[in-house]
């Protein structure tokens, strides 16, 4: 039998001999002696599968497929992010031979191999070998004191501790190859359920990233809220990642509707529509401006905080017809046009109110008057073709309005 499947056998029974063994009646120092005993094994076992798989790529010949990674991820139901993961870790201790050394012998963490392959690995072309294995040796050595998160800052900045003549430059470079990649890797995908919730997820840079999680937990410190604030419906504590959830809602709910970015005129604010009955009523519903709805409570809730602006139909909080004292249209008719028209008026266009412009049927220029009569929203297509004198605009009996090219 070959010594590493013998290895693997004599493993595999100590486990289960061990497995029925309960680790509740061990003392305190048994456990402490036990709980770093196993970390230092599975390090060791890391190392060995790293290395037996560095070593397979006639495994992945032999049954057709891309590695052996490939295999043994189909072979152990392992993912195959993980098993590549495996195999370059493998890869990586060929090339690091003392960085090998130091995880086949228990001392050092997969993840702390890991980095300092990629920390030296990512030195300059400039930089000579005496100072790779410098790097290298000095990294070990702080391995012993620090986890892999430390490992990876301290990695960055190596050149400044073995040659720190090039490091600077260095680290000058990499943070601008790094901060390069975050901004061209910038995203945000959100979508709603249709059960009243709403999903995303975001990729910024990190010090983005930092900026908002300062801000989130700010907001989510316990000293801000009362003993019944900070527990759930069953009583228990809420965990952080739910007061995180509560304190960005907070931070969305009471952005200051004046600093919000505008859009054809308007603030970026949500715009919620009532009757006079229903803003009054003890159970009622509301409507938002992109057709969903909710409870009129939590319309007057938002009322009272940033960003929502109550349409109370049948009330004259707003003036809407301004007849000749101004030539633009206000914010408060844009709104209006917004919550009447829909979007552009222009029959058969889905462009939506925030992206259209308010146009006037008979132009201010011609005595003209901005009020809502004399208003309708057009996207930027069709106002231009509105004011094209090679096409003529017909105004239906819904409101919509057609084009045609002029004879």
């Amino acid at each position: 039998m070959h010594p590493i499947i013998g290895c693997a056998a004599e493993v595999q029974a100590a486990l289960k001999a061990a497995a029925s063994v309960e680790p509740t009646f061990m003392t305190v120092g048994e456990k402490q002696t036990a709980l770093v005993a196993l970390a230092e094994i599975r390090s060791q076992l890391d190392a060995l599968t790293a290395r037996v798989l560095a070593a397979s790529d006639d495994v992945g010949e032999q049954h057709g497929v891309r590695d052996a990674a490939a295999w043994v991820a189909m072979q152990t139901r392992t993912t195959q992010r993980e098993a590549r993961r495996d195999l370059a870790l493998g890869r990586a201790l060929e090339q690091h031979p003392a960085v090998a050394t130091a995880l086949t012998s228990g001392g050092l963490r997969a993840e702390q191999a890991r980095i300092i392959a990629e920390a030296v690995d990512a030195l300059p072309a400039r930089v000579d070998s005496e100072t790779r294995e410098l790097a290298e040796t000095t990294l070990l050595q702080l391995a012993i004191k620090h986890d892999a998160r430390d490992l990876r800052r301290i990695g960055k900045r190596i050149l400044d501790v073995v040659a720190p003549e090039v490091g600077e430059c260095h680290e000058q470079s990499v943070l601008e190859a790094e901060e390069a990649r975050a901004t061209a890797g910038v995203e945000l995908v959100m979508s709603d359920d249709g059960n009243g919730r709403s999903h995303g997820r975001f990729t910024v840079p990190s010090h983005v990233g930092a900026m908002l999680k300062r801000h989130l937990l700010a907001l989510a410190n316990p000293a801000r809220h009362t003993e019944a604030e900070l527990r759930a419906e069953s009583g228990e504590l809420k965990p952080l990642r739910r007061r995180l959830g509560e304190a960005l809602i907070e931070y969305i709910e009471r952005y200051p509707s004046h600093a919000t970015p505008q859009t054809a005129g308007v603030n970026a604010t949500v715009v919620v529509t009532m009757t006079l009955e229903q803003l009054l009523a003890e159970h009622a519903t509301a409507m938002l401006d992109d057709g969903s709805r909710m409870s009129a409570g939590q319309a007057r809730r938002l009322a009272c905080e940033a960003g929502i602006i109550p349409a109370v139909l049948g009330s004259g909080a707003q003036p809407l017809d301004l007849g000749r004292a101004a030539r633009l249209f206000t914010k408060a008719q844009r709104i209006a046009l917004g919550l009447r028209d829909g979007g552009c008026t222009a029959r058969g266009c889905e462009t939506s109110a925030s992206g259209c412009h308010a146009h006037h049927d008979d132009p201010w220029s011609r005595r003209g008057l901005t009020d809502l009569a004399n208003g309708r929203l057009l996207c930027p297509r069709h106002h231009r073709l509105a004011h094209d004198s090679r096409y003529a605009m017909t105004v239906h009996a819904d409101n919509k309005v057609t084009f045609a090219r002029r004879t």
